[in-house]
């Protein structure tokens, strides 16, 4: 991106081409030198594998009732869905026609209330602490 915004000064084809070929160059040796260096890392690997796999067959334990899963209720019983009133007929009136009804509205338990509190109060320091 450099070079394309540097429009005075000539674009060395030849440079870039051997520039491209050092970095494919030192991909290459790294790649061959790689196994030699940490081969030793796949070997660990693989160890690793298969002793978790023992002992994962080897140790069955229960778990305790707290964390057994319960039947799977079906929706229908806890969502009851009602009709839809009406669709409007401008679009204007698409906004907010289904909050507007008081049994449609998401919020079941009534809207939420955060009061402001001051962290210098509750900790009883003055109010010019900070």
């Amino acid at each position: 991106m450099a070079e394309s915004k540097r429009t005075t000064e000539p674009i060395n084809f030849v440079h870039q081409d051997e520039i491209w070929k050092a970095h494919v160059n030192m991909e290459k040796d790294s790649a061959e030198i790689w196994p030699n260096k940490w081969g030793f890392l796949t070997e660990v690997y693989k160890e690793y594998k298969l002793e978790n796999v023992k002992l994962k067959t080897s140790v069955r334990v229960e778990p305790p009732l707290q964390l057994v899963p319960l039947p799977e209720t079906p929706p229908e019983k806890s969502i009851q869905v009602g009709p839809s009133p009406p669709v409007p007929q401008t679009t204007q009136a698409l906004i907010g026609w289904r909050s507007g009804r008081s049994h449609l509205q998401l919020e079941k338990y009534g809207p939420v209330h955060h009061g402001r509190r001051s962290l210098l109060k509750e900790l009883g320091w003055p109010l010019d602490a900070c």
